[in-house]
């Protein structure tokens, strides 16, 4: 049997984004077994077409091919218009046609995207002090948008940030200029607006437009541009395994980000901890549990806030832990401390409520 790849590309008005892609396949053939054939094909607006491209494979002697989505995300390209004319195509000619899975949500990914962030970054403002805004193309597809989100929110936590917040180039809300107008009354030193794309283009170059207005209008605040992803090669990686996988063995899909199975951003010293529950600290403890009763707690005011865990967190931060517990089995039990623990929006914002009151 004869393994011919297809690489699926949406296709663009802009030359530099056909040419990225068709870069990108190139860069593909090294990571995957060197008897598969691999090609790459456009849905719209450029050549070669994708029957084009699996008619190049046929003629080539491929019985079976792999086709995967060149998209972050699966929003209506790759759910339905992808795979109609992949599907169309098999039956015409009888041949097989597996189709595999949208990049997505996965730590290669997260680690290409914190690499073209962290190209913008000195350390002279600290990233307590630094807005990250992450923005993504933007789909009639709620579920495509929420990725985005996901992955701003691992990028956030990974690396550190200030604040996070989410804009999309187009289709959905918040739009990049209304994004950066509202960022930019937050209060932060430094501003970094990061594409999450694969390649160049007519988005691109809107993303950055906005970004230089918005900047002209509050020069007290600096605003960086990082790159969009491009052929990083983890996002090479990615691509490589979305092909494998469908000839191969998968993680179940709740654990390809699971912090104890894959180097998660900034979680990567918990890979392989040992997990274990900790509800049998506070087993039958109950009503006289810190915090359990409001009404005897001097540290809040009408609702628990907090601050009692906050306290004895330090206590036992030595441990590792945040249980608001003290019974002689420390030894026994030890989490991995939260690598941002001193963030100003975590946990320690109740102290400085309590300050307030």
């Amino acid at each position: 049997m004869t393994t011919g790849v297809l690489l699926c590309g949406h296709g663009s008005r802009a030359q530099s984004a056909v040419d990225e892609f068709a870069t990108l396949a190139r860069k593909l053939p090294p990571l995957l077994p060197p008897d598969w054939l691999t090609d790459y094909g456009y849905l719209e607006f450029a050549n070669p077409v994708l029957r084009d491209s699996l008619d190049r494979l046929r003629e080539k002697g491929c019985d079976r091919i792999l086709a995967v989505p060149g998209m972050l995300f699966a929003a209506m390209h790759a759910k339905n218009d992808i795979p109609t004319v992949l599907n169309t195509y098999a039956a015409e000619h009888g041949i097989e046609v597996q189709y595999g899975r949208e990049l997505g949500v996965d730590p290669k990914m997260i680690a290409a995207a914190a690499a073209r962030i962290e190209e913008v970054l000195e350390d002279d403002v600290p990233r307590h002090e630094t807005c990250l805004v992450v923005i993504g193309r933007g789909a009639s597809d709620p579920d495509a948008n929420g990725n985005v989100a996901k992955i701003a929110r691992m990028l956030h936590e990974g690396l550190g940030f200030g604040w996070c917040e989410v804009g999309y180039s187009g289709v959905t809300f918040p739009l990049v200029e209304p994004c950066l107008s509202h960022v930019a009354k937050l209060g932060y030193r430094r501003v970094v607006v990061f594409p999450y794309f694969l390649f160049s283009g007519i988005l691109i170059d809107r993303i950055y437009g906005f970004t230089d207005e918005v900047a002209a209008r509050h020069p007290e605040i600096e605003f960086r541009k990082a790159p969009y992803l491009g052929d990083h090669p983890q996002v090479l990686e990615t691509f490589a395994e979305r092909v494998t996988e469908l000839v191969g063995e998968t993680p179940p899909p709740n654990c390809a980000m699971c912090k104890y199975r894959t180097q998660v951003l900034g979680f990567e010293h918990e890979v392989g901890a040992v997990q274990e529950s900790h509800h049998h600290h506070v087993e039958g403890q109950g009503a006289a549990a810190p915090g359990s009763n409001v009404a005897d707690c001097d540290l809040c005011g009408d609702f628990c806030t907090g601050l009692c865990r906050l306290d004895q967190a330090h206590d036992h931060h030595h441990h590792g832990h945040d249980h608001h517990h003290d019974h002689g089995d420390h030894h026994h039990h030890h989490h991995a401390p939260y690598p941002h623990a001193d963030h100003p929006h975590g946990p320690e914002s109740a102290r400085r409520t309590a300050k307030s009151r």
